[in-house]
């Protein structure tokens, strides 16, 4: 049955509704939770590190992190329902064709985002902080390394961020080539010039060590190669809407 103008407004509204109401619910929860994520967020610099002691540098520090964190829940709470809600309101005035190519994306994305951001934190994390505490250690001088509480959140944050959009990588590939956008034999071609940009891209978004660039750049090499094995060399799946 078609809707008019109206009652789609009327439906999107209420499925704002319904994510505001989440979202709201779930900080509720992560505001109790967060003392436990930080905790988790600072277990792999503490595995390689089991002396260590982080700083506070202002009296409102706690209740940052703690509001951030409350956030950082919150978000990652409420985007499967968001991407959801977006699948519902739009499917019903998909074609069959467009429904499989988009439904595949909706589910793979966040979770290869998890795979990417659990990469970081489990791999690179700890060879990674290994690596800095022993550079720092290994100054000539007396030194106390008391690294910030907010600053190592910031930067752990944010690697976890760059893991987790970089492991899209085979979605937006695959999704050119079955738009019609990138064809196979172009991703082939060029596969040599995507890598040493894939290097690039790695020393650009990593901290400055040959480590962590490796870390990321060997995965998201391995995803492109992954990427044209499921790239289809003859026309795209999406053509123009049946009539």
């Amino acid at each position: 049955m078609k809707m008019t103008l109206m009652q789609h407004f009327i439906e999107l509204r209420r499925r704002i509704l319904w994510v505001v109401l989440i979202f709201a619910v779930a900080f509720g929860a992560g505001w109790f939770i967060a003392p436990y994520m930080q905790e988790f967020m600072v277990s792999p610099l503490m595995s390689v590190w089991s002396d260590g002691t982080m700083l506070y540098t202002g009296l409102a520090d706690g209740l940052l992190i703690q509001f951030s964190l409350a956030t950082l829940f919150a978000m990652l709470f409420t985007i499967p329902v968001v991407l959801w809600h977006i699948w519902a309101f739009v499917a019903p005035g998909l074609h069959k064709n467009e429904k499989q190519l988009i439904l595949p994306i909706l589910i793979l994305s966040p979770i290869l985002f998890l795979v990417g951001a659990g990469f970081a934190f489990y791999i690179l994390f700890p060879l990674a902080f290994e690596f800095f505490i022993k550079m720092n250690e290994s100054a000539n001088i007396s030194t106390v390394l008391l690294p910030a509480m907010k600053d190592y959140l910031s930067f752990a944050i944010g690697l976890l961020k760059v893991f987790g959009l970089a492991f899209q990588l085979p979605l937006v590939l695959v999704l050119l080539n079955r738009l019609g956008i990138l064809p196979r034999s172009v991703a082939v071609k060029f596969r040599r010039y995507a890598i040493v940009g894939i290097f690039v891209i790695a020393a650009i978004l990593t901290p400055p060590d040959i480590v962590s660039q490796c870390l990321l750049a060997l995965p998201m090499w391995g995803l492109f190669e992954a990427s044209i094995l499921f790239m289809k060399p003859g026309s795209p799946v999406v053509k123009k809407s049946e009539q």
